[in-house]
């Protein structure tokens, strides 16, 4: 199956599609290791639950927000360090296929995913996203804004795919429609 970041990587795309297809608590560990045309025991290696291959797609996009945060955490508010943010928002969500399948994932299995996510300080890192976009005495519009400029990032791709525009294309609307939110 190739490397073991390679092997990681096909099992949670394959989890994904499966996830997605069968809802998450329909899907088995021995349903994944047939698509993937391995043992269950190779499956193992990597992954012992279903729980840990979810986890593992959440720490990822996580990890990749963490940085943006990390930028952000000794910046001013500026207009051009708010804009930046949002380039590195953009970046950091920019695997759309798996990105968005997670997200979908998360929203259709709430109930069964709900304790994965809560661990995963997501709600807390969106607020200091939000409240460095707007300022403390931002309008409830700004505010508003604000969270739409980063929420475009993640669903403007998806909004205009049957437009035929490229994957780019798409992202750099979605990026463009961002800025003009956050002024």
């Amino acid at each position: 199956m190739g490397t073991r970041s390679g092997t990681k990587a096909k099992i949670q795309d394959v989890a994904l599609e499966l996830f997605g297809e069968q809802g998450y608590d329909k899907t088995s560990l021995r349903e994944i290791a047939e698509r993937l045309g391995v043992t269950k025991a190779a499956l193992y290696y990597h992954f012992k639950t279903k729980e840990e291959i979810i986890t593992s797609l959440l720490q990822e996009t996580g990890d990749k927000l963490q940085e943006v945060a990390d930028w952000m955490s000794d910046k001013e508010p500026t207009l051009a360090n708010r804009q930046e943010l949002l380039r590195r928002y953009s970046a950091a969500v920019a695997d759309t296929g798996r990105h968005f399948k997670l997200m979908r994932l998360m929203q259709e299995n709430q109930p069964a995913l709900r304790e994965l996510a809560a661990g995963m300080k997501g709600h807390e890192r969106a607020k200091l996203f939000f409240e460095f976009m707007t300022g403390p005495d931002a309008s409830l519009a700004d505010q508003l804004r604000a969270r739409l400029a980063v929420m475009v990032q993640h669903m403007g791709i998806f909004a205009l795919q049957e437009t035929g525009a490229s994957e780019e294309d798409r992202k750099a609307a979605a990026l463009e429609v961002g800025m003009d939110l956050i002024g």
